[in-house]
């Protein structure tokens, strides 16, 4: 298996940024390589749904777990290998921790994942501080 994790700290509450993690439109606004993502019904375990990555063809993927206003995790299952991604909040005092932790699994993982993982989480502290921007200004779009 292969994993990766990164945190930011973040002066929104953690209600503002799970309203911008669960409107997966707004989802283009703090990662800039994500051109939409929709999902087939309510942001739920076991919800279906596509991200399409400037430059790729849409992915699937599966909500495999919520926790309304702390975490959720997504799977893409690629055959060889599955990239899970889950996204924390953490209430501090006066502070919300934003963690993204990435694993990818599956028979092709040792193989795959070194050259794969980099690709999928070098944006990632970007996202974050996106997101911690934009839970704070109020503003989705």
């Amino acid at each position: 298996m292969w994993s990766y994790e990164a945190s930011q700290e973040a002066t929104a509450p953690p209600e503002r940024l799970w309203q911008l993690y669960s409107d997966v439109g707004t989802w283009p606004t703090w990662d800039r390589a994500n051109g939409y993502t929709t999902l087939d019904g309510p942001f739920r375990a076991g919800t279906k749904g596509a991200v399409k990555f400037t430059g790729q063809d849409p992915l699937p993927f599966t909500l495999v777990a919520v926790d309304r206003s702390r975490s959720f995790a997504d799977e893409t299952d690629l055959g060889d290998v599955v990239v899970r991604f889950e996204h924390r909040l953490e209430a501090g005092a006066g502070t919300t921790t934003i963690t993204t932790r990435v694993t990818i699994s599956g028979p092709a993982a040792d193989t795959l994942g070194p050259e794969l993982g980099p690709q999928v989480t070098a944006d990632i502290p970007a996202q974050l501080a996106a997101i911690a921007a934009l839970a704070l200004s109020g503003t989705d779009r």
